[in-house]
């Protein structure tokens, strides 16, 4: 009986962390959402997350707000001509039914612009997302190092988290 009960206490007291950085709206399930930490002095950081669609209808992310920046645009990074540039997605972008999309340094991620304190490694954020169809939803960003590729283990869901190769 002692060992069931301190088996739920490990399980009560782990949740948090495994639900740290997720969130749900209708058929959309966000994970990992995550930034990089920022220096002083800096007005822009880079948010990241994974987003799937476990629906029958596409669904589009459109952007977004934050209490720690001024604008949240979603950007991509594309080589061209062997050089790595960002541009706004004006138009989101869309999760097909089924399908998983990941925020990602070097891809397609959110860009925080206009910072109104650093971004410091260990902190958190709340960032609300909004989707064409699904609305809007609340996610805590977990802040890691400068460098850092993905979430830490452990904080958040980083299941089906990809990396992309490039300029950060």
């Amino acid at each position: 009986m002692i060992r069931i009960a301190f088996a739920l206490l490990l399980i009560v007291l782990g949740a948090p962390a495994a639900i740290a950085g997720s969130a749900q709206v209708g058929a959309l399930k966000i994970t990992a959402a995550w930034a990089r930490a920022t220096p002083n002095g800096a007005k822009v950081g880079g948010g990241y997350l994974t987003i799937t669609n476990t629906g029958t209808t596409p669904d589009r992310l459109l952007g977004g707000s934050s209490q720690v920046s001024k604008r949240f645009e979603l950007h991509e990074m594309k080589s061209e001509n062997g050089i790595m540039k960002m541009r706004p997605l004006a138009n989101g972008i869309e999760i097909k039914p089924g399908q998983t999309v990941a925020l990602s340094p070097g891809g397609e991620h959110f860009m925080l612009v206009g910072l109104s304190r650093p971004l410091k490694q260990g902190g958190e954020f709340k960032a609300t997302l909004n989707f064409e169809k699904a609305g809007k939803v609340d996610v805590e960003f977990s802040i890691e190092g400068i460098g850092a590729r993905g979430p830490a283990a452990g904080k958040s869901d980083a299941g089906g988290m990809m990396h992309m190769e490039g300029m950060h």
